[in-house]
């Protein structure tokens, strides 16, 4: 099935609002944990990455309307935030499922919060990894619709002119 660009457009747009929705949670329950209580490495990387993607997600709205040279730059965006919010996952993961939730950090803070956290987190990533296939879709699409008619090349027969012309003697 081909992907064209009336298709892509809305699953991108929806796929980025759920992105930045996703990180917008993030950043506000972890704000929240670092309000609270002691504040451990994990939670600071996550609250910069959350933060940081909240801005940077921002001119992936106009990605899909926009031409080709800004949605490789938000493509650029996706590839390393992807990773960024896998290891933000993992640290949540190392930090909430590890023995007792309770005790691990942020200390104090409920083990369903936390786990909503890292949930949001996972959803971060997740949406962050779909939007990279969509956008490479949406760049293929508009290749694929935007390039010019195939013309057939005639070069002619082996002496340069016409193919069903005679072929002149040479002496």
């Amino acid at each position: 099935m081909l992907l064209s660009t009336t298709v892509a457009r809305p699953l991108q747009l929806l796929t980025r609002f759920m992105q930045w929705a996703s990180a917008v949670i993030v950043m506000g329950i972890t704000s929240y944990f670092i309000h609270r209580g002691p504040r451990g490495q994990h939670i600071i990387y996550d609250e910069v990455i959350s933060t940081i993607s909240v801005v940077f997600f921002l001119p992936a709205f106009i990605s899909p309307f926009m031409p080709h040279a800004l949605s490789k730059f938000v493509l650029a965006i996706d590839v390393i935030f992807s990773y960024l919010w896998l290891t933000s996952f993992i640290f949540a993961a190392q930090d909430y499922d590890w023995h007792n939730c309770g005790a691990n950090a942020p200390p104090g803070a409920s083990c369903a919060l936390k786990k909503a956290n890292e949930a949001f987190i996972f959803l971060t990533f997740i949406f962050t990894f779909f939007a990279i296939f969509l956008e490479v879709a949406a760049l293929w699409a508009y290749r694929r619709e935007n390039a010019g008619p195939i013309r057939e090349k005639n070069t002619g027969g082996a002496h340069g002119g016409p193919a069903d012309a005679p072929v002149a003697a040479t002496a």
